[in-house]
C-alpha cells in the first residue's frame, strides 16, 4: 500500500498526559506560518541538530508549496491554531534503502512531558507499517539522550555509534547515533503498493 493510501483521510485526537488532546494531521500548504512559529520556538541548541535551516521563512515556503507525502509526511500536533509537535516520515523511493523510513520528531518547548513526541513517533510507525515499509530508523546525536530513551520505550535499538562523526551548525564534532526498529508488516499490507 502507498503511503497516500495509508493516509487518506489522516486526522487525529490525540490524548496527552494532562488530559488535553492536540489535533494531528499531515502538513498543509496554509500551515506556513505555523508551521514557521513552531521552528522559531526551538531552543538554539536544538536547532543545530536539525539538517536543515528551519528557521529560514523561505525553507518553509518551499517545504509548503512542494509537498510531497510519499517523500516526506510531516506529522502535525495543534492546540487551536498553533503547531505544538512535527514529526516526519522521509522515505526514499529507489535504491538499496527504499524499504527503511527515517522518524523524526520535534516537540515545541511549552508541551514537553505530556507524551506528545511519543505519540506522533508511534502514529508515523504505524502509518510506516501499513505502507509496507520493512524497517524504521532514526538519527541522533549521542548528547540527545531524552530522545534516544524515548526511542529505545518505542523498540528501537542502537544499529550503531560512530565518535566525532558530524559536526552541528557551529563546527563542533559530535557522536553519531544510528537506531531502528523492524516492523512486523500486516499480511494484508505485504506485497501491495
Amino acid at each position: 500500500m502507498s503511503l497516500e493510501v495509508a493516509i487518506d483521510g489522516y486526522v487525529r485526537e490525540l490524548p496527552l498526559k494532562n488530559g488535553q488532546t492536540c489535533h494531528v494531521r499531515p502538513l498543509e500548504a496554509g500551515d506556513e506560518k505555523a508551521f514557521h512559529r513552531f521552528f522559531l520556538a526551538l531552543p538554539a541548541p536544538e536547532l543545530m541538530f536539525i539538517k536543515n535551516r528551519v528557521t529560514d521563512p523561505k525553507i518553509i515556503h518551499e517545504w509548503c508549496q512542494s509537498i510531497n507525502y510519499d517523500r516526506n509526511l510531516p506529522l502535525l500536533a495543534f492546540f487551536g491554531d498553533e503547531v505544538v509537535g512535527v514529526a516526519t516520515l522521509h522515505q526514499q523511493h529507489g535504491g538499496w534503502k527504499r524499504h527503511v523510513g527515517r522518524v523524526s520528531v520535534h516537540a515545541h518547548p511549552a508541551y514537553r512531558g505530556l507524551g506528545l513526541a511519543r505519540l506522533l513517533v508511534h502514529e508515523l510507525i504505524e502509518i510506516a507499517r501499513q505502507s509496507g515499509l520493512e524497517k524504521v530508523e532514526a538519527e541522533f546525536i549521542a548528547k540527545q539522550e531524552n530522545a534516544i530513551k524515548m526511542f529505545s520505550l518505542l523498540g528501537f535499538s542502537q544499529l550503531y555509534c560512530l565518535p566525532d562523526y558530524v559536526k552541528d551548525m557551529q563546527a563542533i564534532k559530535h557522536d553519531y547515533l544510528m537506531m531502528g526498529l523492524d516492523l512486523i508488516t500486516d499480511e494484508e499490507y505485504a506485497g501491495m503498493g
